[in-house]
């Protein structure tokens, strides 16, 4: 069979395996393909002998590799027939009986298509050029895929790499020993009080997105802003939730507020079925212990720890913390909206700084909550609209158009989506 030489073809498959952390045999497919690709080059270019070419024409064509010989030879798998028609996918019966006097018209032969080694062509080893660097691309792309996917929603250790417009390059390991790839934390992710990031510096990122497909740049999508980040922290620092004593059940959490005045902040509900376990306490650890670890990887995010609740009254009232809460009154159980009604000095503690404590306590607990005066409420009236069903489902989304200015003791924040543990 002949032979088309490709000097150091060995060599080549060893460095770009190491240097693109491929499998050889990873390697070797993708050049195969794209030979291939420039042996239909040549064959259009310089032997079409008229043919049009359809864009199945060459399926039955195939690469094989000698790396021991440093060469490649072009194979095709040809139907035998009585009369060739099509010299291309069709051998005749009588030349393939010249070395097979059994064969029978309708088998198949594989036969050597190898060109000259001058007839190949410049443009036939420009496109194999082109092609086998896309098929590494590919190659990486879905080695990259198969490694993460299974481990997407996790925390993996980080270290910065560079900057690209607002994005960090960063890079992450599926695990022990395996090498290094690069992910994405893009603007939207990142800390604010974390930036500059800094080169080499090591921090710990939340796997959000494996990319399917072909996608220009990194695969992977990180974040530090997520909140599955901060539930990965707490089962890290208090074995009750490891050992699935106590459970986390919701997380809210704003770690970029909208307002650089505002500092970021979580929420977090939990609980246990555990009779003699203290959950919060849990989570708090001893002289703050624990939490305290959380906050400093969070580089000094506020965080509430909160006891969950089956009854909507009391998860609403705990979400509130650290305001003392009169009464919680469930309104409207359908539109799950409620009015939270607060003594006068507790009523800027209950909304928060431009509103983010009851912002976060809406998204904690699924329900839209109305911060009231206790003094200015007026029960008979609110029992009244409740009965007649005037509670508007607009006048319950006041986050939308900001503060009723008329009444600046009254906000109301609509639910927006959030983590759920």
């Amino acid at each position: 069979m002949s032979l088309l030489n490709l000097p150091g073809l060995g060599q080549m498959v060893e460095v770009i395996s190491k240097e693109r952390n491929l499998p050889k045999l990873a390697v070797q497919s993708a050049l195969r393909e794209a030979l291939l690709k420039g042996y239909e080059r040549f064959r259009k270019t310089y032997r079409s002998d008229g043919i049009n070419f359809e864009e199945e024409h060459f399926s039955n064509f195939d690469v094989e590799l000698d790396l021991d010989s440093e060469g490649f030879r072009v194979l095709a798998t040809k139907t035998i027939v009585h009369e060739v028609k099509d010299a291309d996918h069709e051998i005749g019966l009588l030349e393939v009986r010249e070395v097979a006097p059994e064969a029978q018209a309708g088998g198949t032969v594989v036969v050597d298509v190898t060109p000259e080694q001058g007839d190949f062509g410049r443009m036939a080893a420009i496109q194999t050029k082109q092609v086998l660097s896309q098929k590494l691309r590919d190659q990486q792309r879905k080695i990259i895929q198969e490694e993460f996917q299974d481990i997407e929603g996790t925390v993996l250790q980080g270290r910065v790499l560079r900057f690209e417009t607002t994005s960090v390059i960063v890079a992450v390991s599926s695990g022990f020993g395996q090498p290094e790839v690069e992910a994405e934390l893009p603007k939207r992710e990142q800390l604010t009080v974390e930036r500059p990031y800094r080169p080499n510096t090591t921090i710990k990122v939340y796997l959000k997105k494996v990319f399917e497909g072909s996608r220009r740049g990194p695969q992977l999508l990180v974040s530090r802003a997520d909140a599955g980040l901060v539930v990965y922290l707490f089962a890290n620092e208090v074995p009750e939730i490891e050992e699935e004593i106590v459970r986390i059940v919701a997380v809210a959490r704003e770690a970029n507020p909208p307002s650089p005045a505002v500092g970021p902040r979580t929420k977090i509900a939990v609980d246990t079925l555990e009779r003699d376990v203290d959950p919060v306490g849990a989570c708090i650890g001893a002289r703050g212990a624990r939490i305290q670890a959380v906050v400093s990887e969070l580089r000094g995010e506020k965080i509430d720890v909160i006891r969950w609740s089956p009854d909507p009254s009391t998860y609403i009232a705990n979400s509130l913390s650290p305001a003392k809460i009169h009464e919680v009154r469930l309104i409207n159980a359908d539109e799950r909206i409620a009015h939270v009604i607060v003594p006068e000095d507790q009523l800027s503690l209950a909304i928060g700084k431009e509103g983010q404590n009851v912002r976060l306590a809406a998204r904690l607990t699924g329900w839209k909550i109305d911060i009231k005066n206790l003094a200015k409420y007026d029960y008979e009236e609110e029992a009244r609209r409740a009965s007649e069903g005037v509670v508007r489902v607009s006048e319950s989304r006041k986050l939308d158009r900001g503060v009723d200015r008329g009444d600046r003791d009254r906000r109301n924040y609509a639910n927006d989506d959030e983590y759920d543990a």
